[in-house]
């Protein structure tokens, strides 16, 4: 199967290449490595799928990823679409303004390391869902929780599918609802066959090679200007449309109750993205989950400071050049495809081979992370704990993983075809509201709070996530970049401000007001785990 996915994917690609002939003004070097480049990644899926036997190894690689490891996969799954495409992207837009996401999605670890990657690990056995339902009752959370994992990762699919739609179709002529099927169908390979071991390995690799890519693209840049980073700034304020504007902050002078409320979702909805939590179940103990959480912010801070370089070097370096804007001066390909220019305004086409195939294996990466935390909230949360109460075999449990893998699969095309134009990271960033909204106060409560009860956790997540899925839909994101509307209903964009405040107090008033046997047995739980051992 894998290698009649491989055998698909090529011909899909080849087809438009071949037809084209040698003065179509093809990449050939960067279509070489990026054939090159799936085809390593796929072989790791191979090798993975012969170690993957039971539902420990398909959701948790069997905890036998070290602290290094998984530190680099938890950042590979950060240096995503949104992160190298997206930001980039956003800074030649935007300028300063597209830094507020890099940012954020840094300030979002240490929270993650103090307030619960030991606990999650100490408690855990394959998702966030187990940890509470140590705390609470099983049957009601599970059913919530993995609803909300669901929409958490849609909408996280979401960016990652329109990148990689734009990447094949720039780098192959290809129509992008084809390069929608292919990344449907690599990422179904990856997970159906590989779960989390090839899920891992493929983030590490892909992780390493970014940053080598990344580093050199930003060398190169500051080269082209003497190492003067006041230069750079200088030459991008000059070439851009808002002159020197792009310099300070304009988005949060502009509409600062919406720039609030997307710096409490990018710092906070870390905590709740259910396959960033996930990770931390493939180490062996607290000591290592620890070590990752070291490892991945050294990484993701490293990464997102040479976002600086890449923007402003893309604004200063492609803006206005012929060759990689259209006669509007829109760059081609979409605004997602500025750091792809960048390369090959510094490196040529064997740098922007070379990047194209490290962007693309980022995407396949993440978005096989993403979908194997999907299904597992089907067949984990749903089928074997809620529907067969425990009793499925992990056979089973396996089997009906991989056909939720293939459903979500086809989810993730139709959305990839739906939000086709939207810059990578603000979709990001609306995936990280939900998640704040809905999973990280019930998790955050969970852990720490004593009086949080069953139908008080359930109240707040739904209202959470109620809220904060459809003020989504009313504000500009849907309403009007979606469905075209003139202004949005719901100004907050996104409405994290609004949202996160309701799902706690919803949580705290019902709790308060629970006197059901239940709401004791969830205070005598709490009472007991607190006795519990560190690793």
């Amino acid at each position: 199967m894998i290698r009649l996915g491989l055998a698909l994917v090529l011909c899909t690609l080849a087809g438009p290449a071949l037809a084209a002939g040698p003065g179509s003004g093809l990449n050939l070097t960067a279509i070489g490595l990026f054939v090159a480049f799936v085809a390593l990644t796929l072989w790791i899926t191979w090798w993975a799928a012969k170690r993957t036997k039971t539902a420990d190894d398909f959701y948790a690689a069997g905890g036998n990823i070290t602290g290094f490891q998984n530190g680099l996969a938890i950042a590979g799954d950060f240096m995503s679409a949104g992160a190298f495409l997206g930001i980039t992207g956003l800074v030649f837009a935007s300028g300063f303004d597209g830094l507020i996401y890099a940012v954020g999605y840094t300030t979002g670890m240490p929270i993650v390391v103090f307030l619960l990657a030991e606990r999650l690990r100490r408690l855990g056995r394959y998702t966030f869902t187990d940890v509470v339902c140590i705390r609470l009752s099983e049957r009601p959370i599970r059913i919530f929780s993995a609803c909300a994992s669901l929409v958490v990762v849609a909408f996280y699919l979401i960016a990652q599918m329109v990148g990689a739609g734009q990447l094949i179709q720039l780098l192959f002529g290809l129509d992008y609802l084809y390069a929608e099927f292919v990344v449907g169908i690599l990422m179904i390979c990856y997970v159906m066959f590989g779960g989390m071991v090839a899920t891992t390995w493929v983030q590490i690799v892909k992780a390493g090679l970014l940053l080598v890519g990344g580093t050199l693209i930003a060398v190169l840049v500051m080269a082209a200007f003497r190492f003067d980073f006041g230069d750079l700034l200088a030459r991008a304020a000059a070439v851009h449309p808002k002159g020197a504007a792009i310099l300070g902050p304009q988005f949060p002078a502009k509409d600062p109750v919406s720039a609030l409320s997307l710096g409490l979702a990018l710092m906070l909805g870390t905590a709740g993205l259910p396959h960033i939590l996930m990770r931390f179940f493939t180490v062996p103990n607290a000591r290592a989950a620890r070590v990752s959480v070291f490892w991945a912010a050294t990484w993701m801070n490293y990464f997102f400071a040479l976002t600086f370089i890449l923007g402003f070097g893309a604004i200063a370096l492609t803006a206005g050049n012929p060759a990689y804007v259209d006669a509007l001066g829109a760059l081609r390909g979409g605004g997602n495809m500025a750091a792809i220019h960048l390369s090959h305004a510094v490196g040529g086409d064997a740098l922007m081979g070379f990047i194209s195939a490290v962007a693309f294996a980022t995407i396949l990466a993440v978005v096989a992370g993403l979908t194997l935390a999907g299904t597992s909230a089907v067949s984990h949360d749903l089928y074997a704990s809620v529907f067969c109460r425990g009793q499925a075999s992990e056979g089973s449990e396996v089997r009906i993983s991989r056909i939720a893998t293939f459903v979500l699969g086809l989810v993730a095309i139709g959305l990839g075809i739906a939000f086709k134009g939207q810059n990578v990271a603000y979709m990001v960033s609306l995936a990280f509201a939900i998640a704040c909204s809905s999973t990280f106060p019930i998790l955050l409560l969970a852990l720490y709070w004593r009086g949080l009860t069953t139908t008080g956790a359930v109240a707040g997540g739904v209202v959470g996530l109620a809220s904060a899925l459809g003020l989504t839909v009313l504000g500009p994101a849907v309403w009007v970049k979606v469905l075209g509307y003139a202004a949005p209903i719901f100004p907050i964009d996104p409405p994290t401000l609004v949202t996160l405040p309701l799902a706690f107090a919803t949580c705290w008033a019902v709790s308060r007001m629970d006197r059901s046997a239940q709401a004791a047995d969830d205070r005598a739980r709490f009472d007991r785990l607190g006795a519990l051992p560190a690793e």
